[in-house]
């Protein structure tokens, strides 16, 4: 029997990882050998992850809580999948759905199926609610632009006296600099504001 391993990811800084790492010292994974990376699952493109992958041997095993802390991109957690059991030769364990366990022995044909079935059909499940939730935003923002809200930083109302100001350094009787020291404002954000009202 080789050596346990144990892999969590959650998609930021924000989320907690508690549980993912409960379920695997539950699991019984030595605390020393689990990675975690806190970063997107659209890849396997995470240092965590890249380091675990090379430390796997023939017979050792890993486990992961769920297949969408694996990841969520359909076709990289196949190929992943595939380096992981054929190439490295390891076995899986993904905690929450007892048919993703390749440590099953003299598993017949319809049995691997199933579970190659089963994986592909997750992935898929991981991916398309990615790209749904990338849409329902998309739509939102959208939806929100067509009421009028306005995205990203606002900018400050122009200070009293500005207009005046404005009509004085056009007339060349005020230089930008002095212009914008009476505002109390950086003579390049005056400039700039300057220009957006003449545009």
């Amino acid at each position: 029997m080789g050596k346990q391993f144990g892999y969590v990811r959650v998609s930021s800084k924000d989320q907690n990882e508690i549980r993912q790492l409960n379920a695997l010292a539950a699991f019984g994974i030595p605390e020393t050998n689990v990675y975690m990376d806190k970063q997107s699952g659209k890849n396997f493109d995470r240092p965590a992850w890249k380091q675990l992958a090379k430390k796997l041997k023939p017979g050792d095993l890993l486990v992961v809580k769920s297949i969408d802390r694996l990841g969520r991109n359909y076709d990289e957690i196949l190929e992943q999948w595939r380096i992981v059991t054929k190439e490295k030769g390891a076995h899986v364990v993904i905690m929450d759905m007892p048919l993703l366990d390749t440590r099953v022995k003299g598993r017949d044909l319809t049995g691997t199926f199933i579970a190659d079935l089963v994986l592909q059909i997750l992935s898929y499940v991981a991916e398309t609610e990615r790209n749904n939730i990338r849409q329902r935003q998309a739509e939102g923002i959208a939806a929100a632009k067509a009421r009028g809200v306005q995205f990203g930083q606002q900018k400050k109302p122009l200070p009293p006296g500005f207009e005046e100001m404005r009509q004085l350094w056009a007339q060349g009787r005020v230089s930008v600099r002095e212009a914008a020291r009476r505002l109390d404002m950086s003579y390049t954000t005056f400039y700039r504001r300057c220009t957006e009202q003449s545009a």
